[in-house]
């Protein structure tokens, strides 16, 4: 049976070439979930993310991030670099991609500020031939034994299987105190991504649409729910060429340790735990799988660290948004 569902994860895999890697602790890699969130913090800030997803089956989808931003007044918006790899089949398909981002932050009203985001990137794409299987390696009885006569199909920027193309990203997000909300949209100029010669016509990468809302209620002296520091319920939802998820939660943090639960529709239950002492960050979810694959795909596990450090300059004229931290 696993044999059978790890060669169901290959196909995926194949088929996922057109969707972008998931990441469920969204706001502990915000510049991932959209590029306008470049400087939010001010001062300079690190994150770096891991996420394996289907662990059951040895290597399925294993992704990597890191990411550094802060704000710079003379540019009058945050800057940031992020830095992506996702590894999918035991790293039969690898994709890394290379981003640098720009937000400028306009403050509407004493009350109200907007960021508009820009993010440019570099994507290099590796499939590896070897570790492919064709139907002629088949035997009825004995299952894989036979050499394949299939032979990569082209060549691509001088060799087999790598492919490199640029992205343009674009985001927008309005904040105030308590409530925020964004809009993000990927592969605006919509790269051709396939790793091998298609006569058949291109293979264009989809893009990705993300909107995302959320708010963050403080409980003051005297309520009942004194103890409770903030809960922040929240909502995202992404459609990239017909794939669509909606993701519906909730935080609650209390003093330096937040608690999370989200819905993502119809595949599967997160639940979060964290620190966050201010100056450092720790966090870890796990994805329930409640779809048909079930739990014999071993759920997800998402790992998140951060770094917030000290301003060499004040930053001048800017006001922090109140997002969560995972």
């Amino acid at each position: 049976m696993k044999k059978l569902i790890y060669i169901f994860a290959i196909l995926i895999s194949f088929q996922s070439l057109a969707q972008d890697p998931e990441f469920t602790q969204f706001y502990a890699n915000p510049i991932y979930l959209n590029p306008a969130l470049a400087g939010t913090h001010g001062c300079p800030r690190l994150n770096m993310n891991y996420r394996n997803q289907w662990p059951s089956l040895s290597g399925a989808f294993i992704t990597n991030s890191i990411s550094y931003d802060q704000f710079v007044n003379t540019m009058q918006g945050g800057v940031a670099l992020l830095i992506t790899n996702d590894m999918a089949g035991k790293n039969t398909l690898n994709w890394t991609t290379v981003n640098l981002a720009y937000s400028y932050h306009l403050q509407v009203t004493r009350e109200f500020s907007f960021l508009f985001g820009v993010q440019a990137g570099w994507n290099q794409k590796f499939l590896d031939w070897s570790k492919l299987s064709f139907g002629d390696m088949i035997d009825p009885h004995r299952g894989f034994i036979y050499q394949t006569g299939d032979l990569p199909r082209g060549k691509l920027n001088g060799s087999w299987g790598t492919k490199g193309f640029f992205d343009a990203q674009a985001g927008i997000v309005g904040y105030s105190k308590n409530f925020y909300f964004g809009f993000a949209a990927k592969h605006l100029n919509r790269p051709e991504e396939s790793l091998i010669l298609n006569p058949q016509g291109d293979s264009r990468l989809p893009m990705r649409f993300t909107g995302h809302m959320g708010a963050n209620i403080v409980f003051g002296k005297g309520s009942q729910y004194q103890n409770v520091t903030a809960i922040s319920p929240n909502i995202i939802y992404s459609y990239q060429d017909g794939f669509m998820q909606l993701n519906v939660g909730t935080y609650v943090k209390y003093g330096a340790f937040t608690a999370g639960a989200w819905l993502r529709a119809r595949d599967a239950f997160i639940l979060l735990i964290g620190i966050d002492s201010g100056s450092f960050k720790f966090g870890y979810s796990y994805d329930v799988t409640v779809s048909k694959l079930t739990n014999a795909s071993g759920g997800s596990h998402e790992l998140s660290m951060g770094f917030l450090f000290n301003c060499k300059e004040p930053v001048k004229r800017f006001r922090t948004i109140s997002c969560p931290s995972f």
